[in-house]
């Protein structure tokens, strides 16, 4: 297996590192995956803020995959998925319907809240998921450790990643 470097960002105006049980899910499962980890870093639930820290880690050239959590709810302080929308360079709709189609077997109807969703920005690819563990532990488990894993076949995210750099 080929170890992705992985930042971890938790949006919200609550959690601290002592109480961002998401984030660590985040970072502790993915490294048990063999990626290297870093973060998780919290920041608030406020679009410049959030869109200024994603170009940073993106900006570095250094950084794989980018996995948000929090803030992709419909409340007026839920924006990550704005603060990511202007460093979008390809959506990745399919993670979103995936994501979605998964958690309805959950949680029901209560999934059409969500507005996680995947993207390629720049040459980082990023994913924004919602704070809760249940759909953190959801998304990785059966989306992302896969995809992030170059033995998964037929194709998986991994395995594209010198492609999308050349």
């Amino acid at each position: 297996m080929k170890a992705l470097s992985i930042a971890v960002i938790t949006v919200s105006d609550t959690r601290t590192p002592e109480t961002d049980t998401s984030g660590r899910l985040i970072a502790e499962m993915l490294a048990a995956a063999g990626h290297a980890i870093s973060g998780p870093r919290i920041v608030k639930d406020e679009l410049t803020r959030i869109r200024e820290l994603l170009a940073e880690t993106i900006g570095t050239g250094e950084v794989d995959v980018v996995i948000l959590t929090g803030g992709t709810g419909i409340t007026a302080r839920d924006v990550t998925p704005e603060a990511i929308a202007p460093l979008v360079t390809k959506a990745i709709p399919g993670f979103g319907e995936l994501f979605r189609m998964l958690s309805y077997a959950e949680i029901g109807a209560s999934t059409i809240q969500s507005r996680a969703e995947g993207a390629l920005c720049g040459r980082s690819l990023v994913f924004a998921l919602p704070g809760s563990s249940g759909a953190v532990r959801l998304a990785l488990e059966k989306i992302l450790i896969p995809q992030l894993d170059a033995r998964t076949k037929p194709c998986n995210f991994a395995e594209l990643l010198p492609r999308v750099r050349a």
